[in-house]
């Protein structure tokens, strides 16, 4: 490892113990299933008729090599969202920290706005197309108590603002709670 990379690794951990006292509330919204660890996706609303339409849709895109991304913005945590490949639906994708070594991630702003401009997770459920690579490491975020994969981020092109539901229509949101599906214990 260079030293480049231990620095970096440093500031990052330097930064999450400075943030951990920001996220006070580690609870996930009720609308799953599930105990302990990992969650499941309530398997009535996986099937329901707009799943299945998007899940089409989502079939056809083209593939190649690239992922898209979900921005999955909860206050205090250094995840960034969802990442799936091409053509598979939103429940194979995976929960993600990004190793912004290469570029920054697209919603690098600071953590509080200035003269009320836009901040870090503005782009809440944004959809981009991610060129990178898993990296296989898994890093931990102590704010949000998860083991998560790191994504090595090169490039990014935003596709859509406002893309709907991710896992599912009326999938619940809590600015300061886990995302409805977390991924399983690594």
């Amino acid at each position: 490892m260079t030293s480049r990379e231990i620095t970096q690794i440093a500031l990052a951990m330097v930064a999450m113990l400075i943030l951990s006292a920001g996220l006070t509330s580690c609870t996930t919204a009720g609308a799953y299933s599930g105990g302990g660890g990992a969650k499941t996706l309530p398997a009535s609303r996986m099937k329901s008729a707009a799943v299945q339409r998007r899940n089409q849709e989502i079939a056809s895109e083209p593939g190649g090599d690239y992922y898209i991304g979900r921005r999955w913005y909860t206050e205090g945590t250094r995840y960034w969202g969802y990442i799936r490949k091409p053509g598979q639906p939103w429940e194979t994708s995976r929960l993600v920290v990004m190793d912004e070594s290469v570029t920054h991630q697209p919603d690098r702003l600071q953590e509080v706005p200035q003269d009320g401009g836009r901040g870090h997770g503005f782009d809440h459920n944004s959809e981009y197309k991610l060129w990178g690579s898993f990296t296989g490491r898994t890093v931990y975020d102590p704010n949000s108590n998860l083991e998560l994969p790191l994504f090595l981020l090169r490039k990014y092109q935003i596709v859509n603002p406002n893309p709907g539901f991710l896992f599912y229509p009326g999938e619940p949101y809590q600015r300061r709670g886990l995302p409805p599906k977390h991924p399983p214990t690594l």
